[in-house]
């Protein structure tokens, strides 16, 4: 079984976000860059299913050559080779297209992206990809059972889980669930070692067909000062709720 495990690169979330003097780009420096969390579930899964059936498990990204640390991380963490898309990942249409085209060459199995990522959050990648190579599609998966060539996924619903099974070859959007955080895998130094011999494969673009333009970026407006009212001034506090901040 061939593993396709898609990885997006993105901000730590303990970074301090600022925008090009343009703003129409966000300021890279400073920044630390890492996998994204529900990618990186997913790759902690295909791992499990590396070690469990003797899976070939590879990993790919859509970005520059400053994303190659992070996916260095995921060859140190198990992956067997990694494949990075030289091109600008700012539109999900294109980076879809991207990966869609690896994953074609490729004849996978079964395709994990996270449900979503943490900086753009647009969620779309993984349903894209899956509608271009016309592949079953589960999204918000919490839990994975593969047997042959058929698997057995939990996913989270409105109120609850759903119990689903479908044929390989398959793609999945996943989540914390699919592995618990303690599950987590964290390169060793014999594995940052062996990453430094697994294959990095870079190849070009082959669409470029980005379709949005970006008019710029906002921050959210800065928190006000606290202000803090006695507990028995009453007056004062529909005062300010309807003067001051107009919420009656």
């Amino acid at each position: 079984m061939k593993i396709l495990v898609a990885i997006s690169c993105v901000p730590d979330t303990t970074s301090k976000i600022n925008f090009t003097p343009d703003s129409k780009s966000l300021d890279k420096n400073g920044i630390q860059f890492v996998i994204n969390p529900y990618d990186e579930f997913c790759l902690t899964k295909a791992i499990q299913l590396q070690e469990q059936k003797q899976t070939n498990v590879t990993v790919v990204t859509v970005g520059d050559s400053s994303t190659e640390p992070v996916i260095r991380k995921a060859l140190a963490i198990g992956a067997d080779e990694a494949i990075r898309v030289n091109s600008d990942a700012s539109d999900s249409f294109s980076v879809a297209q991207e990966i869609a085209e690896i994953a074609k060459q490729g004849n996978f199995d079964l395709l994990f992206f996270g449900k979503e990522s943490i900086d753009y959050n647009g969620g779309i990648v993984p349903s894209l990809v899956a509608g271009m190579l016309e592949l079953p599609f589960i999204n918000a998966c919490i839990g994975l059972d593969v047997n042959d060539s058929n698997a057995k996924i939990t996913r989270e619903i409105d109120g609850g889980k759903e119990l689903v099974s479908a044929n390989l070859p398959l793609a999945i959007a996943g989540q914390k669930g699919i592995v618990e955080e303690s599950e987590l895998k964290i390169p060793n130094m014999r594995g940052i070692m062996l990453a430094r011999k697994k294959n990095l494969n870079v190849v070009e673009s082959k669409f470029n067909s980005n379709t949005i333009e970006v008019i710029d970026f906002e921050k959210p407006l800065a928190r006000k000062e606290v202000q803090l009212i006695d507990k028995d001034n009453v007056e004062e506090l529909v005062r300010i709720l309807k003067e001051d901040v107009k919420v009656i």
